[in-house]
């Protein structure tokens, strides 16, 4: 993996938004787009420890997707040569998505790739909740090989924009106290339909992208409104920290190419 360049590499996806007929708003098709997201790891030769994605699977009311979900799962695990992981968001039904691998026997959980650890939770409700937050607690008790990664829908704090300043998790202040002073090296959330970093806790939180539509970000302090653009985060956990790039998966015209000098 890409542990040979001195840093690990995961790939995180979020707001994919599926539907049972294939088509968001008539025009976003989100299986489309993890394929599309598998090409990119084909054509840049990237190797990601894991694919993470945070959230929004289906689309509100499709709950009959998640089939298709599950195949283009398996389809982009195969394909980037790496374990897809994912989590649940407010848009999600739990009741119907034991179908998704490692979704089997509960919504929260721990999965090893090597000696990385990642903290899956279910936030799909819009808060973790007492029971679960203990069971944070108890996990992460014991520090595991490089480190752990946490991933859930809802962040931990709320977006700039005025119309989703509190749509963050609701018991953020409990989860942050849970995972302070442990060996968490990042959260990983979505939700929010925009990129966005912040520390809190001595603990860096990146807020993905999402692949289903771009939040527009002046459309008022009443409406939340959407751009065709799929984008995606590329993070790294380096030994001294951690860094997140958004991916777009248009390709305009380059204004210019040139060869590097090295």
């Amino acid at each position: 993996m890409s542990r040979a360049t001195g840093r690990l590499t995961v790939l995180h996806l979020s707001d994919v938004h599926i539907t049972r007929d294939g088509r968001l708003y008539d025009r976003v098709d989100g299986v489309a787009r993890l394929r599309s997201v598998a090409d990119y790891v084909t054509r840049t030769g990237i190797t990601p420890e894991a694919i993470v994605v945070t959230g929004d699977l289906i689309e509100r009311g499709h709950g009959d997707a998640y089939e298709r979900v599950r195949a283009a799962f398996d389809d982009l695990e195969l394909t980037a040569g790496t374990p897809v992981l994912s989590v649940l968001g407010n848009h999600d039904e739990p009741a119907r998505a034991h179908v998704l691998r490692g979704h089997e026997h509960g919504h929260h959980r721990v999965a090893l790739v090597e000696d990385l650890r990642f903290l899956l939770l279910d936030s799909s409700r819009g808060e973790l909740g007492a029971e679960q937050i203990a069971w944070i607690r108890a996990v992460l008790r014991e520090p595991h090989g490089v480190g752990t990664v946490v991933a859930l829908h809802h962040p931990p704090l709320g977006s700039p924009m005025p119309v989703l300043a509190r749509a963050g998790l609701r018991d953020a202040e409990a989860f942050l106290d849970a995972i302070a002073g442990t060996d968490v090296r990042t959260v990983l959330a979505g939700h929010f339909h925009h990129p966005m970093s912040a520390t809190l806790r001595d603990i860096p939180i990146s807020v993905g992208p999402a692949l289903s539509y771009h939040q527009v970000m002046d459309a008022g302090p009443d409406h939340v409104s959407g751009h065709d653009r799929a984008m995606f985060s590329l993070v790294h956990l380096m030994p001294g920290g951690v860094s997140a790039s958004s991916i777009g998966l248009e390709h305009p015209d380059p204004l210019f190419t040139s060869p590097i000098t090295r």
